[in-house]
Parts: structure tokens; sequence; C-alpha cells
């Protein structure tokens, strides 16, 4: 499943991107950035190619255009690090309700992929408060203020235990593409956007800017304003639609389905600024994370440069 942060902006004026430095430093046991160089990850620009979510919808890639440094500030998709959000709800399919959790948190980490260094997300996917999914989300964004999602590594679980990271893509490997995560101006009446594609796995994700100027209330509070961006997999045609609702200088506040077999609604009940301490524990949580992909995706994660702390606090 993909990171219900990782709902993606569109291309429609000029192309947005990003620039990366190597990594440096390299856990015990996992490669180093010269270890993992190979043309599957080489950061040449990629031409537009099909518009595989519509007319429009070419992704044009170009890691010079993005931040030497990643710090997403664009008003509907802030990620600071050591801000961390909570939504709740349920889905309901022919087989029941499940009450659902979904802890994000953004943590001081950054990760060199396909050429761009990106910040890291840390997903945590409860369903009946038992642990479902576990996931590392990698975003950058481009000097013009554009979020692009550079890929995705779920850990999936089964009672308890790991069963393994099937739906793993990484930006530049086995044909994996970046896509927009959230654009600078997002509006309705313009052409749906590639927000990831992996075909190795069976993802294309499409964005669509459906409304504006919606007023939405959650735990939170209430919110004017907002932004509602339809997604959808064309490959999955009977999956049904997602709706993610964007509050400017917030982000995500709710999550709604339309079709489809499984009916879901999640909204933000949670949002808070961890402590320094809390903050040092995400960060070697997300690295234990990222040291076991190199275990489990050999053929992809294991090919990129490991992930390293850029910001921390002790204390506090």
């Amino acid at each position: 499943m993909t990171s219900i942060l990782a709902s993606c902006a569109a291309p429609n004026a000029a192309p947005d991107t990003t620039t990366g430095a190597p990594a440096s430093a390299s856990p015990a046991g996992t490669p180093t950035a010269s270890e993992t160089s190979s043309p599957a990850v080489s950061p040449t620009p990629t031409p537009s190619g099909p518009e595989l979510c519509g007319p429009g919808s070419a992704i044009a890639y170009d890691p010079a255009a993005f931040q030497s440094t990643p710090k997403i500030d664009n008003k509907w998709f802030p990620l600071t690090a050591g801000m961390q959000y909570t939504t709740t709800g349920t889905v309901t399919n022919a087989e029941g309700t499940t009450e659902r959790t979904v802890i994000h948190s953004v943590t001081g980490l950054t990760k060199v992929i396909n050429g761009v260094k990106t910040q890291v997300l840390w997903d945590q996917d409860l369903a009946d408060g038992e642990l479902v999914e576990s996931e590392l989300a990698f975003f950058a964004q481009t000097e013009s203020g554009a979020v692009w999602l550079f890929g995705e590594y779920p850990e999936e679980f089964e009672g308890g235990e790991f069963i393994g990271a099937p739906n793993t893509f990484i930006s530049g490997i086995s044909e994996a593409e970046a896509g927009i995560a959230m654009r600078v101006e997002p509006r309705i009446d313009t052409p749906s956007y590639v927000q990831a594609h992996a075909p190795a796995v069976g993802l294309l994700d499409c964005g669509d800017v459906v409304q504006e100027h919606e007023k939405v209330c959650v735990p939170t509070g209430c919110y004017d304003d907002v932004l509602v961006i339809d997604e959808h997999n064309p490959l999955e045609p009977g999956v049904g639609h997602m709706r993610k609702f964007y509050s400017a200088g917030t982000g995500l506040v709710r999550v709604t389905a339309v079709g489809g077999d499984n009916q879901e609604t999640l909204d933000l009940v949670k949002a808070e600024q961890l402590s320094g301490a809390q903050l040092d524990f995400v960060n070697q949580e997300a690295l234990k994370l990222d040291q076991h992909a190199y275990e489990v995706s050999t053929s992809d994660y294991a090919k990129t440069a490991p992930a390293e702390v850029a910001a921390e606090t002790s204390g506090g």
C-alpha cells in the first residue's frame, strides 16, 4: 500500500526536479555510495515519456531542479523533522470493519535516491491495534517548491510477524520513476499527473485536483480553504479512488474512498512536534528499517546509499 501522505501534484507548467549529494557515512553491513553506484541509479535527466495518466501527464525528471539539502515547506505538504501526525478511522469491506491508525513521523534522516537527497518519512499502519505495515517513504522538493515522491519501502506484518516487502520501489531502479507528491500551485481544471510509477510492482498512481476552498472539520479542528486531490491506479480499475484533503500550513487532514470494495475514512487526530529524545528514537527506528531493507530488497533497495542522520536533538 502506498503511504497515505504520498499523494502527488501535477505537472502542468515547467517540470519540477532536484539535485543530490552522495551519502558519506555507511552503517555497518550496508554498502557505501560508491559500492551502490550503477547505471540503474545514474542521476541523468529522463526525457518526457508516455502520458501515463492522460494528456499532459508525462514525467519530466531533472535531478538538477531539486534542492541540494531537502527542506520541504510546500504549504500543502510540509514535512518538518520531528513532526508527527496521527490519523485514525475505519476500513469497511465484505469481511467487516477494521479500526485503522496511521502514524506519520517526519524523521531527521536523509537518503540519496536517483541523484537526489531526499527526506525520510516513517509510517506505521495499525489495524485493530496491530501493526500491519511499517514503511519508509522518500520525498524531496524542487527549488520552485514542488514535492516529489522518490520511493517507498513498506514492510508487511501478519499476526505480528514480518512477511516481506513486496511493494518496494525506488526511483531509477527496475524502471521505477519518481512522481509529484504536491504541486507548487495545485489547481482544478489542470491535467492529471503521475504521483509514482513502478511497473515491476504494478504501481501507477495518478492524481487530479478536484476541489478547492472546501471546509473540513476533523478532531484537530475545522479547516477552511481545503484542497481535495483524487488518486487512483489505472492498472487496478476495480479498486476505486482515494480522496485526500489538504489544509494549507497543516497538510493532510482527511482521507476518504470513492468506489471499490474498501470504504475507508481517516481523519487527523493529532499533530505534534516531538521532543529531542523522541526524534532521536524515531531516527534510530527508521535507521533499523533502512538497514533491514538491504537484506530484504536485494534487487532494488540494496542498490541505494544508506540513510544518514541530518537532524537530531538529545534530551528535551
